[in-house]
């Protein structure tokens, strides 16, 4: 990924990376899900109000993935050419492939969105091969729509487990590490039931960071900007703490 506008300019403050500058991308990171991981951050009526948070100034070592599968700076909305259909505001992301509004089933693989997903992420591995570039994570956000039936929620668990299995084998990384956030949100009935798949996922190597409790837009569904770079600098942490403590794992050997 170079490093997220909001998660990763976390990690850029630590001296576990080193900035990489003229494309040669060593650290990626996917971002997938629905519109809270796409942003809607700033984002009231279908406008965004084009203010960008300190934290997610544009930084010459950040580079995104564009839809034309090039390297670019990195400025905020990150998902503008990629989520095409909404508004996008602050979020954060690297890989960006997240979309407002899809189910986990519409993640499933064969499916569009899927298949885009993969693309995606090969080529920038692609991209970097000759740099020892490697996909560190994914960064995960969706379930709000998943919300709404029954029958969606209580699947959600079983969808979600093949999801991340599936793609693990797709990419070739068995191990790959996923941090997903649990629902802040969702405002239907079953909002419970995803979360607490979301946060007993019983997979290896998945990390969940709870969004319950930061600060939602008027609507009751979408972080507000501010809530978005609170949610980077606890994934960052995640993230941080996970490398931290396989690395200590590893040593120990």
């Amino acid at each position: 990924m170079a490093k997220s506008i909001l998660l990763l300019l976390m990690l850029m403050a630590s001296s576990y990376f080193t900035a990489i500058a003229n494309s040669q991308v060593k650290n990626i990171f996917l971002l997938a899900g629905q519109s809270n991981m796409s942003g809607q951050g700033g984002v009231v009526k279908n406008k965004w109000d084009g203010i960008v948070p300190p934290e997610c100034s544009p930084n010459p070592a950040i580079l995104k993935l564009d839809a034309n599968l090039q390297w670019v700076e990195a400025t905020e909305p990150l998902h503008a050419d990629i989520d095409v259909n909404v508004t996008c505001g602050i979020g954060p992301g690297l890989v960006p492939c997240a979309l407002a509004g899809k189910k986990i089933s519409e993640w499933q693989k064969g499916t569009f969105f899927y298949n885009q997903l993969v693309t995606r992420a090969t080529a920038a591995k692609v991209l970097q091969e000759e740099y020892c570039g490697e996909i560190r994570a994914m960064l995960w956000y969706q379930g709000e729509s998943d919300t709404v039936r029954m029958s969606d929620a209580t699947a959600y668990k079983g969808r979600m487990q093949k999801f991340f299995t599936d793609l693990r084998s797709d990419l070739g990384l068995p191990d790959l590490l996923i941090i997903q956030v649990a629902l802040a949100s969702g405002g239907k009935h079953y909002t419970e039931i995803v979360r607490e798949a979301q946060l007993n996922p019983d997979l290896p190597n998945i990390v969940t960071v709870d969004a319950k409790g930061l600060q939602l837009q008027k609507d009751n569904l979408h972080l507000t900007a501010s809530s978005q770079v609170l949610l980077g600098q606890m994934m960052a942490d995640a993230f941080l703490q996970t490398i931290s403590t396989t690395s200590s794992s590893i040593n120990s050997q």
